[in-house]
């Protein structure tokens, strides 16, 4: 799925995943041939045909791999590829400028087919999203939603599918905002979350519902190259059963663009 969505957009990338999973989910690098029009006062359109991931069943990529509901008949060692055509990218977005006033709209889409077993049955997995940033003076807010049928959470595709192809719908996204004090040090505070629903006759009662996450962070720049980042991640866990694991994380480090 293309996309800007990483956590805090306009602040730094940060020593860990990121919200990966609680708020957007990768897309992953992939060979790729696309077109960008020109900016037309910053209207701009990219449109592009992808390599499809390579990825064995055995990974549990395209369908779930909870006890009771592994199913499925592909195996690492029988090369057959989840994704048989080219995906289709699209996105489109609005840059604006003015005074001590600047932002960015963006709407995206994908569109791929997933082999889910040996005989080759496939469905269409396809996903859209669509942002909002927003930098006036010190302060700055972005808002993020995606929507997908078959994509899964976390990567693009896993869990998508039971083994019997029916695929599962899936949506999240974030919320942040930053403000840069007269230190320069820029302060965030980002909520994210991604949700994954049951798909018809869907057994795995283990399977995961959704992921939650809030950050804070502290962005300082030492010089234009150099960063000093601390961050602190509280992401939750639950599945469809309501079992819910907790993970509190703490940071310090340094970036350094080159």
């Amino acid at each position: 799925m293309p996309t800007t969505c990483a956590r805090f957009a306009n602040m730094n990338r940060s020593l860990t995943l990121g919200g990966i999973g609680s708020g957007y989910i990768y897309a992953a690098w992939k060979g790729q041939a696309t077109y960008t029009t020109p900016n037309f006062n910053g209207f701009q359109v990219s449109v592009g045909i992808f390599n499809p991931n390579q990825a064995s069943k055995a990974a549990g990529i395209g369908h779930d791999t909870v006890a009771g509901n592994t199913g499925g008949t592909l195996a690492a060692a029988s090369g057959a590829a989840l994704q048989d055509r080219f995906g289709l990218e699209g996105k489109a977005s609005y840059t604006f400028a003015a005074d001590n006033f600047s932002g960015k709209l963006w709407v995206s889409g994908a569109s791929y087919d997933i082999t889910y077993n040996a005989a080759g049955a496939a469905y269409t997995a396809s996903a859209a999203d669509l942002g909002a940033n927003i930098n006036a003076g010190n302060i700055g807010l972005t808002g993020y939603y995606y929507t997908g049928e078959g994509v899964g959470t976390t990567i693009f595709g896993q869990l998508g599918s039971t083994s019997a192809g029916a695929k599962r719908d899936s949506d999240g996204g974030y919320l942040q905002a930053t403000y840069i004090l007269p230190t320069k040090t820029k302060l965030g505070l980002a909520y994210g979350v991604s949700k994954l629903d049951l798909a018809a006759g869907d057994t795995a009662a283990t399977l995961l519902r959704e992921n939650e996450r809030i950050t804070l962070g502290l962005y300082h720049p030492l010089t234009k190259h150099l960063n000093l980042v601390a961050e602190y991640n509280d992401v939750s866990s639950k599945t469809h059963t309501n079992v819910e694991r907790d993970n509190k994380t703490g940071s310090l480090g340094a970036i350094l663009f080159f």
